[in-house]
């Protein structure tokens, strides 16, 4: 078990490290969060925690950056990324890895502008509104969409570069039950 406290360990060390980069100056929308959320469902052994990571690492950081309107339709992608995590954790490749950062983005980019739309006066509450929100929102989907395969691939690259490097990283297969 202890090798498993190790590996829970520097799985919150990394994501900790990510969230980081949300509270320096960075473009609009790139930025870990959702990657953070797929790294944690995909790796975390415990599924309290893989929710608890990335969601606890977003509220930290929106303290300090403060709250915005339609915030829970991002904690809501955030959380939903996570069981996109879960959906790749048992066959983790490259191209599963990628398709799952694509997949968190559009999650993303189609709930926040549907929050946006929903909470704000920008735009009428109309179907032409809702499509005006989604196309005033494209330039920065190119943001979260780079954001989050650039910090996905930073996630899962470096861990999987450090579980080969330090053996107690690797997963510790647990007993089976009879």
């Amino acid at each position: 078990m202890a090798g498993n406290n190790f590996r829970i360990a520097a799985l919150l060390a990394a994501i900790s490290c990510a969230a980081v980069f949300r509270l320096v100056p960075h473009p609009p929308n790139f930025s870990p969060i959702a990657a953070m959320a797929l790294f944690s469902g995909a790796y975390l052994p415990r599924r309290a925690l893989a929710f608890a990571a990335p969601l606890a690492a977003l509220f930290l950081s929106d303290l300090v950056l403060g709250f915005y309107p339609g915030i829970a339709f991002v904690y809501a992608s955030v959380a939903l990324t996570v069981v996109i995590g879960w959906a790749i954790s048992t066959k983790r490749s490259a191209p599963r890895i990628a398709s799952a950062a694509v997949a968190g983005s559009v999650l993303f980019y189609v709930l926040t502008n549907f929050g946006t739309w929903l909470t704000t006066d920008m735009y009428p509450k109309t179907i032409e509104g809702l499509a005006a929100c989604y196309v005033a929102a494209i330039p920065f989907f190119q943001n979260t969409l780079a954001g989050d395969l650039v910090f996905t691939a930073l996630l899962f690259g470096v861990f999987a570069a450090a579980e080969r490097a330090i053996p107690r990283l690797r997963e510790v297969p647990q007993p089976q039950l009879a």
